[in-house]
């Protein structure tokens, strides 16, 4: 399993309401339905990987979190998860909005744009970066928002959305992100991962 899984996994308490967003072909789903909490549902934009989740016992629905999560009821759920998926979004800001008012914590992850070696490959290559956290292509790349760990945490900020925890996986290690290291932890991070609530 992804390191990233286990870090959003530790982060979940024991028996909670959990929703995946964007849940994938349920990898992480399984492994909390298995180990923490069988009260969990994903949301799933392909038909491909819902079948996948079905096929595995789990409870997913078809659909398309920029628009779908309208129909779960306010803090339906103990914690909502959105692993990598925020910056392919076309408003990233509702949909952040849309998890907090259906969760009562989120789990966020994003892919840190604002990593030295990206930095380099604009610098020195003048092309968009392909790395393990990012692997397309700039033509199929379904990220739209380019966003750094810095920006995150700004964002969260401004809006005065609360970090429980703020933590940056760099080259397998978990680090805690603060605002006294955010440069340093935005500069070698590959992965923000945030539990936050309103």
């Amino acid at each position: 399993m992804k390191k990233e899984f286990r870090i959003i996994a530790d982060l979940v308490e024991k028996n909670s309401r959990v929703l995946d967003v964007g849940c994938g072909d349920g990898e992480l789903m399984s492994f909390i339905y298995n180990n923490i909490s069988q009260d969990i549902r994903g949301i799933e934009i392909s038909k491909t990987n819902v079948q996948k989740c079905v096929s595995k016992g789990l409870i997913v629905i078809e659909g398309d979190a920029e628009k779908d999560l309208y129909q779960f009821t306010d803090t339906s759920f103990d914690y909502v998860i959105l692993s990598q998926t925020l910056q392919a979004f076309l408003n990233p800001e509702n949909v952040l909005d849309e998890l907090l008012r259906v969760g009562k914590k989120a789990i966020v992850t994003i892919p840190n744009f604002g990593h030295w070696k990206m930095r380099l490959n604009l610098l020195f290559k003048g092309t968009m970066p392909i790395t393990k956290t990012l692997p397309h292509k700039w033509h199929n790349t379904p990220n739209l928002h380019m966003c750094t760990i810095k920006d995150f945490f700004n964002f969260c900020d401004d809006k005065e959305i609360k970090f429980i925890k703020s933590l940056a996986l760099s080259q397998e290690k978990v680090l805690k992100i603060s605002k006294n290291n955010l440069g340093i932890r935005n500069f070698f991070s590959d992965l923000g991962i945030f539990l936050i609530e309103n």
